[in-house]
This record gives structure tokens, C-alpha cells and sequence, in this order.
């Protein structure tokens, strides 16, 4: 998964987290000093706070594992679908959209229901740092924020700051190690594969686990598309970029069971050195 990257000199960085959406979740907050005034110290935990419970009630509208979720209850027959919240229907339309976009290498129907996890997880979080920890970019002591699930994140940076986050694109193939840095200043960084849960993505054309199956990482302007995004970049396999002309301007890498490396930046392949310098 990829992950942040400490920095030399950073800035002092304030940070939340909470088990949520079967991971842990993250709310990054980067000040000029480590003690801002109080006032907006305050501001910067309301933030944290409402952003990860977002992202809590999200799971609880979304999560087809618990029993009380509209998911759930809509598949069980509880709930009519003109009584959910109105949130299940932008996401549905926008996995149909991407069911259509990727020739069925994305597909939220599974087993002849509607199941989203596949794009929720990234969804939620963009949504709830637009809503909650982007404003607090307008505070002059505020340089970045940044909010994680599970190793996908969604980043914004004041304009005129001095700051790039530091992400670091782990090796799949060697625990602990990585195999590129990017350096990104707004967007979106979502990695998908089997290195941490095995073969466990399903090609909805064939309803089986992909079989060798690359780590893919993909960067984009919002979490949405790169988490979904690098959900087909996996189904299509290693030596399938035909998916680029249908997908969202986005950058990233490829890296196949026996460490071949495919690398791409705004939708056109390219051949590089490990450090990619992608949507700065």
C-alpha cells in the first residue's frame, strides 16, 4: 500500500486516527508551528473529528457486512429504494458509469445484488476531506491536510505553501521497501493488488479471482477514480493498458507477480527511473 513519507524539517503535523471501513482511517493536519493558537487548534480537532465520522456513517449506510446498513436492508427487501438515503444513488450511478467506461473489468453487481465496496471506501474519503478538512486550508497556520484509509489518500495543500507530501510506493514483492516515491502537492494515491490480502479481487466478467495478479498504483486528482481506477488496472492484468484511453487523467505503475514494472503519467506509458514525479 502506498504511505506517507516522513519529511526533514517538516512542519508540525497533527494527526487522528480511528478503526473504521475495516482499516484504520487517518485525518492529517500540517501547521507552521507545533503550537498554533488555540483557537484554531480547536478547529483543527472539530475537523478531524467530523471527517473520520463521516467516514463512520458512511460505513454505516454502505457496509454490506453489517445487518443494519441501507445495503443491506435494501437487499434483504426492509427498505424500499425510494426510502434509502439519496447518497446510494450517486453511487450507484457512479459505478454504472464505471462499469461502462471499463468494460466490466469494474462491476458493482455481485451475485445479483448491488455492492459497492469496491468504491465506497475511496468515495467516502474524498468526500469527507472536501467537506470537513479542506476548508481549514483558509486558516493562515494550516499548509496541508491529508486524510487515509488503509493506505489510499486524498491530499490538498494551501496554495502558495511551501510543501509537497512525500509519498512512498511500497515494493510488493519486499516487505518494508519501496519501489518509488512521488511527490504530490493535491490529488489522490490508491494501490491495489494482492502483496497484503491475497488474490481477493474478482473479475466480474468471469466471477473468479484474478489470477497473478499485479500491484496497481494510480494517482489522480480525486480518490474516487484512482481507487477505482487501480481496481481495473488489477482485473485487467499486467500486460493490459487499454483501460488508460477510457480513465480520468491519471498517472502511476504496474508491478506484475514476477517485478516487471509498467509505468505511466497522465494516461500515456512512459519508461523511467523509480522516482516518478507525477501531478506536482
Amino acid at each position: 500500500m502506498s504511505a506517507a513519507l516522513p519529511a526533514r524539517g517538516a512542519p508540525h503535523r497533527h494527526v487522528r486516527t480511528a478503526a473504521l471501513m475495516g482499516t484504520v482511517a487517518s485525518a492529517h493536519v500540517l501547521t507552521t508551528t507545533a503550537s498554533p493558537d488555540p483557537a484554531v487548534i480547536a478547529r483543527i480537532a472539530d475537523a478531524q473529528a467530523a471527517a473520520l465520522g463521516e467516514l463512520h456513517e458512511l460505513d454505516a449506510l454502505f457496509s454490506p457486512f453489517r445487518t443494519d446498513s441501507q445495503i443491506s436492508r435494501l437487499r434483504d427487501g426492509a427498505l424500499h429504494p425510494e426510502d434509502a438515503d439519496p447518497r446510494i444513488l450517486e453511487v450507484c450511478e457512479a459505478c454504472v458509469r464505471l462499469a461502462a467506461e471499463s468494460d466490466r473489468r469494474f462491476d458493482a453487481n455481485r451475485n445479483g445484488w448491488f455492492d459497492p465496496t469496491g468504491y465506497v471506501k475511496g468515495w467516502a474519503v474524498e468526500r469527507a476531506t472536501s467537506h470537513h478538512l479542506a476548508p481549514l486550508l483558509a486558516e493562515d497556520e494550516v499548509i496541508a491536510v491529508g486524510l487515509s484509509a488503509g493506505g489510499d489518500m486524498q491530499l490538498r495543500t494551501a496554495p502558495g505553501a511551501d510543501w509537497t507530501w512525500n509519498i512512498g510506493i511500497a515494493d510488493p514483492l519486499r516487505p518494508g521497501a519501496l519501489r518509488a516515491r512521488v511527490p504530490l502537492r493535491d490529488g489522490a494515491v490508491a494501490t491495489s493488488g494482492p502483496a497484503e490480502r491475497g488474490a481477493h479481487i474478482v473479475d466480474p466478467r468471469t466471477g473468479s479471482a484474478v489470477r497473478e495478479a499485479p500491484t496497481a498504483t494510480v494517482i489522480a486528482e480525486r480518490l474516487s477514480d484512482a481507487d477505482a481506477w487501480a481496481t481495473i488496472a488489477v482485473v485487467a492484468g499486467f500486460d493490459d493498458l487499454t483501460w488508460l484511453r477510457a480513465a480520468p487523467d491519471c498517472s502511476g505503475m504496474l508491478i506484475a507477480s514476477d517485478g516487471r514494472v509498467r509505468r505511466w503519467v497522465h494516461g500515456v506509458e512512459v519508461a523511467g527511473a523509480d522516482e516518478l514525479a507525477l501531478l506536482g
